[in-house]
């Protein structure tokens, strides 16, 4: 895991700069998540708290979140006893993954009361507990750890707190050089010793311990194994260090020893010496296997590009971006994709269908001429004829046709048949058309919002959700007599150009519809893939140059099914040649008047492009 003791501490130092500040406001964005708004000396800012299963984190954010109609109860009871709190102190539980924010604040009655918020940034046991300072009792957990759960310690409210169970490691921050060797060496004679007993037999009770590897056969694992806050990323920038040799070292550090171990002590030295005095350099990049990873400290291990940040919240924000949203999206998103899956493919499957019946029912005429081809010559038919042979005298060279007749039928029932399939089929043609074109529509309809899905976010699941209940594709969910609260107008994220002018990017069709034909003017620029489904997205204003119209484009092609394509087509028009026809699909319009771009959506450019919401 990238997230390891040295980053915490790279964490807590940074958030040093919170000591003494305000929690002004508090908002629980999902299920894991917690906002702080902070005011005071320094500037305040938000602070992202964090205990996602799989990208737990606490760090500064600068990103908008878009917060519940109405508050959890948790964020409810963190509001009680944090909001206009004070921050005391910020400390790391040793080198361990583990943060205490101590909070200062006077309830209703004036009476000053501490609280203590306990931040476990632990993989899926990550959790978010508030604790009353004093008592050590649990107010209560983000994330509730029943009996069940664990007998070793509960969070529930009442419950006294019990830290997470010791490693028994040794604090990294703590250990020489010199140190280092001697937990080397000792590791090294244990497992001597161990193979020895392994060898005369004595050891056979015990098979695990004598299978343990010495440091200098396996130092990752070791090094991972014997200090607490290193994660196998550091232990392998160790391992990598000492390999380089002396020359790996920095400046003021010596390798009086030859040997893997003092090797292995300097490389150690290097990687925790700047670790100690809090000085970090946060940087991004890939490992061998090409996997994208974070550190707080340099590393050498790092292939290709590699990007350096000047601080660990930034470091972290760009790492994890909007991941723990999307993990819980896709959670959320499984139902309805797969119910959009198979309502586009019975639509596809209907299509072949109907175009079947179509080429069928294109013979109609066929069916008319055979008819009164028939009726002209009846005098020369007789009952049990099973076909008959005439003269097409509706075609210019006269040929003889053969027409199939039913035996059993008089030459008159006959012509009368064909009639009626002439008849049948001329009535379907029209009907057939208007199910190729409905089947088309609805085909777009489901590849329109699969398309936002893809690019959803929690509020958008719900409005498209509610837009498939209006439209009686899926029952409603919700209980009985207990209506929704829905805003009154949809939240957009809004982005603003490099020549500081507005662009609406419209998630869904309720956002593109209210978007489009409500709150646009007529002289905003309009962009749209051409015949691609993707986001509405409105330029707000007239005067803007080349650059505001580009990053349109690359919005509007971003946000689109053609997101991994190049150079993709992007219709731009104004506001005032794009209608929505009667009758139309939601966020279905057609548009004139229009010039087409063409851009290569850059994932850079637009994340960094400014962007909030609005409503």
């Amino acid at each position: 895991m990238a997230l390891d003791g040295i980053v915490t501490r790279a964490i807590t130092a940074e958030l040093q700069a919170c000591i003494g500040q305000r929690i002004s406001k508090i908002y629980q964005p999902g299920d894991h998540d917690l906002v702080f708004t902070l005011r005071g000396a320094g500037g305040g800012g938000k602070l992202l708290l964090s205990a996602n299963p799989t990208y737990p984190r606490l760090h500064f954010t600068e990103r908008s979140t878009l917060n519940p109609p109405e508050a959890p109860m948790f964020c409810m009871l963190m509001r009680k006893h944090c909001e206009g709190g004070v921050i005391e102190a910020i400390t790391q539980v040793g080198m361990e993954r583990i943060i205490h924010i101590n909070i200062r604040q006077r309830d209703e009655l004036g009476d000053v009361s501490a609280k203590k918020i306990i931040i476990e940034l632990m993989g899926r046991h990550s959790n978010i507990i508030l604790t009353d300072a004093v008592a050590g009792t649990i107010i209560d957990g983000i994330h509730h750890v029943t009996p069940a759960i664990s007998s070793y310690r509960i969070v529930m409210p009442g419950f006294a707190y019990t830290q997470p169970p010791e490693q028994n490691k040794h604090n990294p921050l703590d250990v020489s050089r010199n140190g280092f060797l001697q937990l080397y060496n000792a590791a090294e004679t244990t497992a001597a010793e161990q193979d020895h007993e392994a060898d005369a037999g004595t050891d056979a009770e015990n098979p695990k311990k004598s299978n343990r590897k010495p440091p200098s056969q396996d130092p990752i694992a070791w090094i991972v194994d014997t200090f607490s806050g290193i994660s196998p990323l550091i232990a392998q920038e160790i391992a990598l260090r000492a390999k380089e040799g002396p020359s790996a070292g920095e400046s003021g550090v010596t390798s009086e020893d030859a040997n893997q171990g003092g090797k292995l002590a300097d490389a150690f030295e290097t990687v925790m010496a700047p670790v100690r005095e809090n000085r970090f350099d946060p940087v991004t990049g890939t490992n061998a296997k090409g996997k994208l990873v974070f550190s707080a400290v340099p590393l050498m291990l790092l292939s290709g590009k590699t990007k350096h940040y000047d601080t660990i919240s930034r470091c972290m924000e760009d790492y994890f971006g909007d991941k723990g949203e999307r993990d819980t999206v896709k959670q959320k998103v499984s139902d309805l994709i797969r119910f959009l899956t198979n309502e586009r493919s019975k639509n596809i499957k209907k299509l072949a269908n109907l175009k079947a019946d179509l080429e069928e029912a294109s013979d109609a005429e066929q069916y008319r001429v055979s008819g009164e081809l028939l009726f002209a010559s009846l005098h020369t038919l007789s009952k049990g004829d099973k076909e008959a042979r005439l003269v097409n005298y509706y075609d210019e060279d006269q040929s003889e046709v053969v027409i199939p007749l039913d035996p059993l039928l008089t030459p008159s029932d006959n012509a009368q048949r064909y009639f009626k399939k002439y008849n049948k089929y001329k009535n379907s043609l029209t009907v057939i058309e208007e199910q190729l074109e409905k089947t088309h529509e609805e085909i777009r309809y489901m590849e329109s919002l699969l398309q936002q899905l893809d690019h959803a976010s929690l509020n958008d699941i719900e409005e498209i959700r509610d837009e498939l209940v209006a439209g009686g594709y899926l029952r409603d969910r919700s209980k009985k007599g207990k209506k929704k609260k829905k805003p009154a107008r949809p939240r957009l994220q809004v982005f603003t150009s490099s020549e500081n002018l507005e662009i609406y990017v419209g998630k869904n069709n309720l956002q593109n519809e209210y978007l489009t034909n409500r709150l646009a003017g007529s002289n905003d620029t309009w962009l749209h893939t051409k015949d691609i489904p993707g986001s509405h997205v409105v330029i707000r204003g007239e005067n803007f140059g080349d650059a505001t119209l580009n990053e349109a484009a690359q919005l509007a092609a971003y946000f689109s099914q053609a997101k991994q394509s190049s150079s993709v087509p992007v219709d731009c028009t104004l506001i005032r040649h794009v209608r929505k026809p009667s009758g139309s699909k939601p966020g279905f319009v057609i548009y004139d008047h229009q010039r087409t771009l063409f851009v290569t959506p850059d994932e850079e450019m637009i994340k960094r492009l400014p962007s909030t919401l609005k409503s």
